[in-house]
């Protein structure tokens, strides 16, 4: 007890440096919002008020996600990864990581958001388990292509393949979806816990590129469930499937708003039990045949536990009771307008701030900055991920207004993607493929994904097809965005080194 005191103690400055983060990072997307209800898109003074609460729900929430994150997940993920492959047994090895991977997924919020989209011929459970089951494998691909020292491009490449050309069998409604589920499973739960794997497996190599390696599994982890969703739409072969349209409740007085919070809480403090239980599980289990870590750390990972339990149970409260129906209303009147085209800058805009708003993004930045030694700066890799994701929604939002089929973007899209692999570093290619993931989490899932289905149903769209879709956007763009960033980094090396050798060259002319 003393000694969880002592951590809480030792956590209150950090806690306030990380709310701080949380705060600036959520301001803009509120005060987009607040700009938009008060001019085009009236809202209801109870929803309104959800809202602003929510929007404080979210920025504590992040806070204390983001610690529990570093002090807790981080080190659970890095201690598995290394003490599973220190077994050397592939018998061992491939059946843990392709339970975690399931375990990780199914438990997933932003997978839950997705498919209680859903009706029709799809159970919800045959998509969710199907997706982990994705996951899983390919998180075993994942390990094989790090201990192996496989190209991360060379997988990309062929499974991408695999994705498009499977792409044409697949029934159109079914397209959307699948892409959509490839971005909703790498969300605020996962993320930390595959990309600590990947570290702590890669921790045990000492060559040149163990740090690149260190990177790539959320990336990989992303193809599988895209697969398996087509391959669940080619078998499955549904006669029709409808989303459910989002219920925004009128909440009309302080006690009917203080219900709904009071409903929200216990599901997702379930919710979020279940989806912590299954990976400390694995923690413990893999601690009592590896006793590697002291009492003092062990504590300090369970505090951290704690942490992330808590921020994350505030956080998807928080956008869940105000940011999602807030997302459907706004996206329903700006689909109304005569002018509708407008939803497009707004969309460039809210997408922008969204990014630097989602919990994994912090996760990720903070691990690629200690990762490379600061060598790639937090700034200029979230510049990025906020550009390529307004990039991504605007584009969403076109191809709800015209109807543009999804693979007329997708296709262009990740094939730039893809030949930037064979031009930009390695180490850029392997967290621009992990940032698709990471940028399409929990906001992206609960504000930007009612965005764009409020669009769609005031304009009159197919749901399956227009409505779905902005999280498979927000997916691509980063991969093309990062990479960008890490051909700047490469022109820029390259042009350091002409002038250390141009300089070398005139002290020895001097010298002579």
């Amino acid at each position: 007890m003393k000694t969880y005191k002592a951590f809480i103690r030792a956590d209150k400055t950090i806690i306030g440096e990380k709310i701080k983060e949380a705060f600036s990072s959520v301001l803009p997307i509120t005060v987009i919002v607040l700009i938009l209800a008060f001019t085009v898109c009236p809202i209801e003074s109870g929803v309104f008020l959800a809202f602003v609460l929510s929007s404080i729900a979210v920025i504590v929430g992040i806070g204390l996600f983001t610690l529990g994150a570093d002090i807790g997940m981080t080190p659970i993920g890095q201690f598995v990864g290394s003490s599973v492959v220190k077994s050397k047994k592939l018998i061992i090895i491939l059946p843990v990581y392709f339970i975690v991977g399931v375990l990780i997924t199914v438990s997933e919020p932003d997978l839950q958001v997705l498919a209680s989209q859903l009706g029709g011929a799809i159970d919800k459970y045959s998509l969710i388990f199907s997706v982990g089951a994705g996951v899983g494998l390919f998180l075993v691909i994942a390990f094989l292509r790090t201990v192996l020292k496989l190209k991360l491009r060379a997988i990309l490449v062929f499974f991408y393949l695999v994705v498009f050309v499977l792409a044409f069998f697949v029934p159109a409604s079914f397209l959307p979806l699948s892409f959509d589920s490839g971005g909703v499973t790498t969300g605020p739960m996962s993320v930390p816990f595959i990309i600590a794997i990947g570290t702590g497996v890669a921790s045990l190599r000492s060559d040149k590129d163990a740090v690149s390696d260190s990177f790539g599994l959320t990336a990989l982890c992303s193809i599988g469930p895209i697969l398996a969703v087509m391959i669940l739409g080619v078998v499955a072969e549904p006669v029709s499937v409808d989303a459910n349209a989002q219920t925004v409740i009128n909440i009309v007085d302080s006690k009917q708003l203080l219900q709904v919070f009071g409903k929200a809480l216990p599901e997702f403090m379930e919710e979020v039990a279940i989806a912590l239980l299954p990976i400390v599980g694995v923690f413990l289990t893999v601690l009592s045949f590896n006793r590697s870590i002291n009492k003092t750390d062990l504590k300090r990972i369970l505090v951290g536990v704690v942490y992330t339990y808590t921020g994350l149970v505030i956080f998807l409260t928080g956008v869940n009771v105000g940011f999602a129906p807030v997302g459907t209303l706004i996206g329903n009147a700006l689909g109304s307008l005569d002018y509708n085209w407008i939803v497009i800058p707004i969309g460039m805009v809210i997408g922008y701030f969204m990014v630097s708003a989602e919990p994994a993004v912090h996760v990720l930045t903070e691990q690629v900055y200690q990762t490379t030694g600061g060598q790639i700066p937090k700034k200029a890799l979230s510049f990025s991920l906020m550009v390529g994701t307004a990039i991504s929604v605007g584009l969403a939002m076109l191809k709800i207004l015209t109807g543009i089929p999804i693979l007329y973007l997708l296709i262009p899209g990740y094939a730039v993607a893809l030949i930037l692999t064979f031009i930009v570093p390695d180490v850029f290619t392997a967290i621009a493929f992990d940032s698709g993931g990471v940028a399409s989490g929990a906001m992206t899932a609960c504000f930007l994904m009612p965005l764009a289905q409020g669009v769609c149903y005031a304009v009159g769209g197919n749901m399956m097809t227009d409505g779905f879709g902005v999280v498979a956007m927000v997916a691509m763009t980063p991969l093309i965005a990062i990479q960008i960033l890490g051909l700047v980094y490469k022109i820029k090396l390259v042009r350091l080194k002409k002038q250390r050798v141009s300089s070398a060259e005139e002290t020895d002319e001097i010298i002579d």
